[in-house]
């Protein structure tokens, strides 16, 4: 089990659940503190609440976010080494790449999404001709960037996680050298032994001839 991707698959399935709850949620921008001291209530407004060409395509942007981390969470698990189910070591290793780069889409998209939402709300709130009510940014941006950044880790961690997958696994072997250089002495005296058995043999032959 790698614990890469059990860390890469925590970052994603947490980014993951950060964005549905930033989608959900009707704090993406809130009244100044200003105003609300005056009328002593808070106006809080979410992606749900206005049909602005901006917010539309916010909306967009974070459905896709989060369409896209559901499927990479699918396909995270399908390539992760601790489960049964995903065919081979390598074709684990090719869903487990498709499911960081599907994480590293949905956290783009979250990001363009707040960042383009929290872009129009700090310039209608500095704009000085700007004469309807101001809004700050709202808690449910800060949790969409978060889970953006959850996503993108989460993804990279899997893209790199392919190393661990695909490593040829490391072949035993005994060293023999010890054994080789035994049996070689073991030949070579083996072999002074036959020629000293056989030289008297052949000097006993040359005397009898003298």
């Amino acid at each position: 089990m790698s614990r890469a991707q059990i860390s890469a698959l925590v970052f994603g399935v947490g980014g993951f659940g950060a964005l549905v709850a930033a989608t959900a949620s009707n704090e993406w921008k809130v009244t100044t503190r200003a105003s609300s001291v005056i009328t002593a209530t808070w106006v809080y407004q979410g992606l749900w609440m206005n049909c602005a060409g901006y917010i539309q395509a916010c909306r967009g942007l974070m459905i896709a976010a989060v369409s896209l981390g559901f499927f990479g969470s699918i396909f995270a698990l399908f390539g992760m080494k601790c489960t049964k189910v995903g065919g081979s070591d390598k074709a684990k290793a090719k869903i487990a790449c498709l499911a960081g780069i599907v994480f590293i889409l949905s956290g783009l998209c979250s990001m363009t999404g707040c960042s383009l939402y929290a872009n129009k709300i700090t310039t209608e709130f500095f704009d000085p001709l700007y004469v309807e009510q101001k809004y700050e940014l709202g808690a449910a941006l800060f949790i969409g960037w978060a889970g953006a950044s959850l996503c993108i880790i989460g993804g990279v961690i899997f893209c790199f996680s392919i190393s661990d997958n695909t490593k040829p696994p490391r072949m035993g072997y005994s060293y023999n050298g010890a054994t080789s250089v035994l049996s070689s002495r073991t030949k070579y005296h083996g072999a002074e032994g036959d020629f000293k058995t056989t030289n008297p043999s052949k000097q006993f032959d040359k005397n009898a001839y003298v």
